[in-house]
């Protein structure tokens, strides 16, 4: 793991450790609904910068529907 890596790990950790109870519902239906999507909440984390800002908000995305 690289520095960069490490250190953005550290965010996303302080993020969930610090969040309210509110905050931490969002926290885990985002989680699931990004592995309902085949992605990593941390990659999800990463390329967000709402999330980075310590808003819990998916980044949107298109979504496949399956039908």
């Amino acid at each position: 793991m690289t520095p960069r890596e490490r250190k953005d790990l550290q965010k996303l950790d302080d993020l969930v450790l610090n969040a309210s109870l509110g905050e931490l519902k969002k926290i885990q239906e985002l989680d699931q609904q990004t592995q309902m999507e085949g992605q990593s909440f941390y990659d999800v984390y990463l390329d967000s910068t709402s999330l980075i800002n310590q808003n819990i908000k998916k980044s949107s995305r298109p979504h496949s529907s399956f039908k």
